[in-house]
């Protein structure tokens, strides 16, 4: 792809998504939800490999899907109020509406596309879907949220951080064990939203960081499957170190950034009367931490007997991003902001 196209699809990209964000319309936001998925597509489909294929036509029908019924619901909105704004939705299409955007964002019961479409993207595109793509799903559910059941939200968040955490211990797939990841912190900030939209948004910022430095680490230790994290230390062995900190940061284990929003989403859950749903969040994030603990095992507590000679990644130029450094800095370092934001 020339640098023009690539350049042509990264702005249409960002145009769409802060079309959404700027938008008090439905029919704006949902041209550029559309307008979104469309640029996306090529750059999932730029390897040119049936994975890729296969990975494009799944995230196109699923967002084509949710998409549609997120115009069914704001005409029927439409047509009860008669206007249509964003901000004035009675609660069944509401309820319906959220539901399909739960599709757009891959939360449970409605993942199953999620993780294949990221095992057949490339790492950047990967990272891509995990984070920018969230941005202008999440605003409509900031927009709406006062017009739908809590329940909703509550029920989805825990079944999220459930699911991911159980479906994630079979992988060998790091792109999967991201995905699963990205559910998991997905049910967590959903969890949150009806509750405290600035803390939501701040786990938001939280989640972009430690995905983006994660996604960072495995491209430029070419580490696909955790096969190859296990053989990565024989050539990157600081970087590793720092992926076994920003892994445990992913966990939510004190002292890293990571357990600053879970400490203070639990915090509001309990000042809320939410005890059981907070123990019961707190648990389910047991399995996920698991995985990202074989993870940071096999990628510095192992050494392989003998190095692979399937590829010599010896003799490849490794990419090296100038955001990796400040992005790790915050994924290790920001727990000393939680007395700040707790008494906020």
């Amino acid at each position: 792809m020339s640098p023009l196209t690539m350049a042509f699809m990264v702005t249409s990209l960002s145009t769409s998504t802060i079309l959404t964000l700027s938008s008090y319309h439905w029919l704006l936001a949902w041209v550029g939800l559309e307008l979104n998925t469309l640029s996306i597509l090529p750059i999932i489909i730029k390897p040119q490999h049936p994975r890729a294929t296969e990975a494009t036509i799944k995230y196109f029908l699923t967002q084509t899907t949710a998409a549609a019924v997120i115009m069914l619901s704001s005409t029927l909105n439409a047509w009860e109020t008669g206007q249509w704004s964003i901000l004035n939705m009675t609660p069944i299409p509401t309820t319906i509406m959220t539901l399909a955007i739960f599709m757009k964002l891959g939360l449970a019961p409605m993942h199953f596309w999620y993780p294949e479409v990221l095992q057949g993207s490339t790492m950047q595109t990967a990272m891509i879907i995990s984070t920018w793509q969230k941005i202008a799903p999440l605003s409509l559910l900031y927009l709406t949220v006062t017009n739908c059941p809590t329940e909703i939200y509550l029920i989805v968040g825990l079944s999220s951080t459930l699911i991911a955490g159980l479906m994630g211990l079979n992988m060998t797939q790091t792109r999967k064990i991201m995905a699963f990841s990205s559910i998991g912190h997905m049910g967590w900030l959903i969890t949150m939203i009806p509750f405290n939209l600035t803390l939501a948004t701040f786990t938001l910022i939280i989640y972009i960081i430690l995905t983006c430095s994660m996604f960072f680490m495995l491209n430029t230790m070419t580490t696909p499957t955790l096969k190859d994290l296990g053989q990565a230390h024989l050539n990157f062995p600081m970087m590793t170190t720092i992926m076994m900190l920003t892994l445990m940061s992913l966990g939510g284990l004190p002292p890293l950034s990571g357990f600053m929003p879970k400490l203070l989403i639990l915090k509001t859950l309990t000042s809320k009367k939410l005890m059981i749903l907070a123990t019961l969040m707190a648990l389910t994030s047991l399995p996920s931490l698991y995985f990202y603990l074989r993870m940071s095992y096999i990628t510095m507590m192992t050494s392989p007997p003998k190095t692979t000679t399937a590829q010599y990644k010896w003799r490849l130029k490794p990419t090296y991003y100038p955001m990796l450094s400040p992005l790790i800095m915050m994924t290790i370092m920001l727990l000393p902001m939680t007395p700040l934001l707790m008494n906020m």
